[in-house]
């Protein structure tokens, strides 16, 4: 991960940052809400691999129920601080995400997601990856699990509480906003 810091008379408008993003399709870009640009590596193959099942564990809980729309790391949203963040997965209640009118959902939608999670990869440093969850919450999301695979930690965040680190859970549970949605991490871990 590399940080562009740009001076304030080069921030970047909203159009002018999507059009970078356009132009630079092989570039994994966001933004910070101080205007900085984060470029963002490749992940890893296993690492890869591990964050399709997390996806499909997700994706799989939604099919069921039908209550929200899922997104991967491809997808960035535009925080209410401004920030365009793309998480490694995401999950909005349907009618929040219905609420946003179609072409602003076609860009970096207007909305925090509800549900966030980040897969720490053997290149991230934690600090940085646990402030995006932190700016996450204080942006409103309901939910963040920062999954640490070589370590087999997860931080837990919720509003109003400090963020709680499990210890090799083998399943992690997203109730009450996630109503029957169970992770499996026997899965991910190494």
């Amino acid at each position: 991960m590399v940080t562009l810091t740009l001076p304030p008379a080069l921030r970047l408008s909203d159009r002018t940052f999507e059009e970078l993003c356009h132009h630079n399709p092989t570039l994994r870009l966001e933004r910070t809400a101080q205007g900085d640009l984060i470029a963002m590596t490749p992940a890893g193959s296993e690492t890869g691999s591990r964050n399709a099942d997390l996806l499909g564990q997700l994706w799989y809980w939604n099919h069921q129920t039908k209550r929200g729309i899922v997104f991967d790391s491809s997808a960035g949203f535009t925080l209410p601080n401004r920030a365009i963040r793309s998480p490694d997965a995401a999950w909005i209640e349907k009618s929040r995400w219905a609420a946003i009118p179609l072409e602003q959902r076609q860009k970096f939608a207007p909305i925090c997601p509800d549900f966030v999670l980040e897969l720490k990869s053997p290149s991230d440093d934690l600090p940085p990856l646990q402030g995006k969850l932190e700016e996450y919450i204080a942006n409103g999301a309901q939910l963040g699990w920062l999954i640490d695979p070589s370590l087999k930690t997860v931080h837990c965040y919720r509003p109003k509480h400090p963020p709680d680190l499990l210890q090799n859970p083998k399943s992690l549970s997203g109730s009450p906003l996630l109503p029957n949605f169970t992770l499996d991490l026997t899965l991910i871990w190494p």
